[in-house]
């Protein structure tokens, strides 16, 4: 297997993996060019190695198993010459980045360990040599690829597992591995590679400008505080001539999740309205929804309970999240469900809300919420109204039934969303937790610093980055003025989408010169020259008076840099 071999990183034969183990097998042969496992069951593994365009090309098959397989995969044991590895998370919030062999899992959420990963890794080998491998996917469409690691810092071990979901398919998504001379260029090639062999090609708008309701406001909005930040908003633009062209209410105008036509009493005059004044004040609407979720105590759930996900080891509706606290989320539900986009009834009621909001209340833009919990669960949990599709094409129903309902005009922003599957169907991602009002911690700017860094190599390639909303006000926050102008600036650099959600009449001169200055930007995108350096091991070193910081690049333009 020495095609494998780059830049010092040594793979070495690997063993094949059903449904996550090292069957029983006979010794390895190869035959027809093939490497060929025989399992003790009387089936064959097939392994293909072959050199193609500057990349290695691994294709992966089994024959005669005699059973739908959950997964599919090779184990690399005693990987050398690696000194950090990419630990790429799946969706918007889960994060990603550069571990050293040997860390343990811990005791965070599993979704969240340095042991997990999807899609691909950069492997960093030693400092000398510099540079990337990469090892990933390219098509995100069919099926998740995950990645486990272990071992210790000298003898790294890695499972490369493709989710087949028992669907009867016996061909694991083909691996390509390359490198590069440095990362974030290679991780940007790998994007490329997504992008060329989508279906559907990447869906890559102008800059998304505008303000969103939630991160100061809350749920706790109604007809009257709308009006009265989009006078505002409007006051905003003009008084700095600026582009500001979203303004979008966020959660808290439907009553529970999955009752997406009904609005609460605070909105006596219903959305369509209310949008129509956003419309005729310059803006494009937006809207917020969960399209997975349906809260326990909603209409939808009292009337059709079998239009949600049975949970196989409960017998029961699936719960995705619970609330049994004092924590309502500003709802009444206590337990969340997952709406069953397989259900011919809730796919027709899914497709009506959408053209409603598109078609009728005239919303052009969609910020689409929790969209990890269409592709969270495979078959040993959920039992889908329609057997025998995987997760990914589960998750990729819904989101083609909603590009087809709203038309190709609407904007589709997907939040909590998987990163890679949602390509040509989203218009931008979040890339990284809510935005917080610390320095520190879960919800802060330890995610959009550290996010943003590893993401930013598919931002105007597969999709827009949105590092979430710039905190503006000068109140009700633990960030200093030097923090917040950090934050915005680093933010705004990616070129991708930049909003706000502060009351924009109501900003010290200097903040609102800032976010007029941002707005106003030339700024099409950024790069982090220095990407995996160890310099830049934000996650951890974030926590310290004087831990490393990022060295960002604004581009302006097909030419002109400008150092950050």
């Amino acid at each position: 297997m020495r095609l494998l071999d780059r830049r010092g990183v040594r793979f070495p034969t690997p063993q094949p993996l059903i449904d996550g183990t090292v069957p029983r097998h006979d010794a390895v042969h190869e035959e027809e060019g093939h490497i060929v496992w025989a399992l003790a069951d009387g089936g064959r593994i097939l392994l293909d190695v072959k050199a193609e365009d500057g990349a290695t090309r691994i294709d992966l098959r089994v024959e005669n198993v005699g059973r739908p397989l959950a997964s599919l995969g090779l184990r690399f044991e005693g990987i050398t010459g690696v000194r950090r590895y990419l630990r790429n998370g799946y969706q918007s919030w889960d994060g990603s980045w550069f571990v050293e062999p040997g860390t343990p899992a811990g005791d965070g959420p599993p979704a969240k360990a340095p042991t997990l990963g999807f899609a691909m890794t950069a492997l960093l080998p030693e400092a000398n040599l510099g540079g990337a491998v990469l090892l990933g996917a390219d098509r995100h469409d069919r099926f998740q690829i995950r990645f486990r690691f272990g071992g210790n810092a000298e003898s790294m071990r890695m499972d490369v597992e493709t989710l087949l979901d028992r669907t009867g398919e016996t061909q694991a998504e083909t691996l390509c591995l390359f490198e590069g001379d440095a990362v974030e260029e290679t991780l940007r090639l790998w994007s490329r590679r997504v992008a060329a062999a989508s279906p559907l090609p990447p869906r890559k708008p102008a800059r998304l400008t505008g303000w969103c309701s939630w991160y100061n406001l809350y749920a706790a909005i109604d007809e009257d505080v709308i009006r009265e930040h989009l006078l505002a908003a409007q006051a905003f633009r003009e008084r700095n001539a600026v582009r500001l062209d979203i303004f979008q209410i966020d959660d808290g105008f439907t009553p529970e999740m999955g009752d997406w036509l009904s609005v609460k009493p605070q909105f006596p005059g219903g959305m369509k309205p209310l949008l129509a004044k956003i419309s005729a004040a310059g803006f494009r609407p937006g809207l917020w929804i969960a399209p997975f979720l349906v809260g326990n105590r909603s209409r939808l759930f009292a009337e059709h309970p079998d239009w949600v996900v049975q949970d196989r080891t409960t017998g029961s509706p699936l719960v995705a999240m619970h609330f049994y606290g004092e924590f309502r989320w500003h709802k009444r539900s206590e337990e969340y469900h997952v709406l069953d986009i397989t259900h011919p009834d809730a796919a027709a009621y899914m497709t009506r809300v959408f053209r409603t909001w598109a078609e009728d209340w005239g919303a052009g833009y969609i910020k689409a919420d929790f969209l990890l919990h269409g592709a969270e669960y495979g078959p040993e949990r959920a039992l889908w109204h329609e057997p025998g599709l995987s997760r990914i094409a589960v998750w990729r129903r819904m989101m083609l039934l909603i590009r087809e309902a709203i038309g190709p005009d609407v904007i589709l922003s997907g939040c909590g969303c998987p990163l890679w599957a949602g390509v040509g169907l989203v218009d931008a991602v979040r890339i990284g937790r809510d935005i917080g009002v610390t320095w520190n911690g879960d919800y802060s700017a330890e995610s959009l610093l550290r996010d943003l860094q590893s993401r930013n190599h598919a931002n105007g390639i597969l999709w827009q980055a949105d590092p979430d909303c710039i905190l503006l006000r000068d109140r009700f926050h633990a960030l200093s003025d030097d923090q917040i102008n950090l934050l915005a600036r680093f933010a705004a650099g990616a070129g991708g989408v930049t909003m706000t959600s502060d009351h924009l009449g109501e900003l010290r001169p200097d903040r609102e010169a800032l976010f007029a200055t941002l707005l106003g930007s030339s700024v099409i995108g950024c790069d982090f020259p220095e990407l995996g350096s160890e310099t830049l091991q934000i996650d951890q070193q974030l926590r310290t008076e004087h831990g490393p910081g990022a060295f960002q690049r604004f581009r302006l333009g097909a030419d002109a840099r400008m150092v950050g």
